[in-house]
């Protein structure tokens, strides 16, 4: 039962931030559903400084999980009249500037929108307008081309890099164990196109669902983007692996 409400939400699109005046209510967009991610509130009110930056810090943590499961695309939605969306990026160039550099592994995008995004159903009508449509296939083209960036150096032969094309053989990657010698998966790319065409489309989401469950960044990619046109020459489906040096990875 758990596996069918998996597969049922779709791939994971962005985060949404439904910004108010006390708190913040982040929500997963999933290509089907989205779902609450969890629901912050300021310590204070918005004019004492220190309670808002730890407000925004703690949106800036809550972020940081997904980012790592290769999610980069985020909505910040706020009321018309308001500047909380605007607030909350001037903190994030300024304190955590990381998370908006050009070539950051772990950086993202960022789009801004009028509306509010604290209820379900505020959330269900919002990524339905054009304008959410359009500013999530902003976003994840430009998350899309710094991935396959990416993808060229480690086709170029960077150290220690290993590129796989195969469904088999990326399956064997994710679901074996990483020691020192071997190899270890970092990204698991894919296009949409390729997922929803795939004759084995359990296997994918069954391999979407572990390679998230152990770290592996995974990024489901619009097959009409250049990044998703690039990744459909080479199949659809590629992973990137890197040699694990120290320790033991999993």
């Amino acid at each position: 039962m758990t596996r069918k409400r998996g597969y049922r939400r779709g791939y994971p699109v962005a985060v949404l931030i439904g910004l108010e005046e006390d708190r913040a209510v982040l929500w997963r967009v999933f290509s089907n559903v989205a779902k609450s991610h969890v629901t912050l509130t300021i310590g204070g009110v918005r004019s004492d400084g220190r309670a808002l930056y730890s407000f925004h810090e703690a949106i800036v943590d809550a972020l940081r999980p997904v980012l790592k499961e290769g999610v980069k695309s985020i909505v910040v939605a706020a009321p018309m009249k308001t500047d909380f969306a605007h607030v909350f990026l001037d903190h994030v160039r300024k304190h955590d500037a990381w998370l908006v550099q050009t070539k950051g592994s772990n950086s993202a995008t960022f789009g801004v929108l009028v509306g509010f995004a604290s209820e379900l159903h505020e959330v269900a009508d919002l990524v339905k307008t054009k304008a959410f449509k359009d500013l999530i296939t902003s976003t994840t083209s430009a998350d899309a081309d710094r991935i396959v960036d990416t993808l060229e150096k480690w086709l170029s032969n960077e150290d220690g890099a290993r590129v796989l094309y195969s469904l088999r053989e990326v399956e064997d990657l994710v679901y074996g164990q990483w020691t020192v010698g071997k190899v270890r998966p970092e990204y698991l790319m894919l296009t949409n196109e390729y997922l929803l065409k795939c004759k084995e489309r359990n296997r994918v989401n069954r391999l979407l669902q572990i390679s998230n469950n152990k770290n592996v960044k995974t990024v489901i990619v619009d097959a009409d983007t250049p990044a998703g046109n690039r990744l459909t020459q080479l199949g659809g489906l590629v992973c990137l692996a890197r040699s694990v040096r120290t320790g033991s990875a999993c």
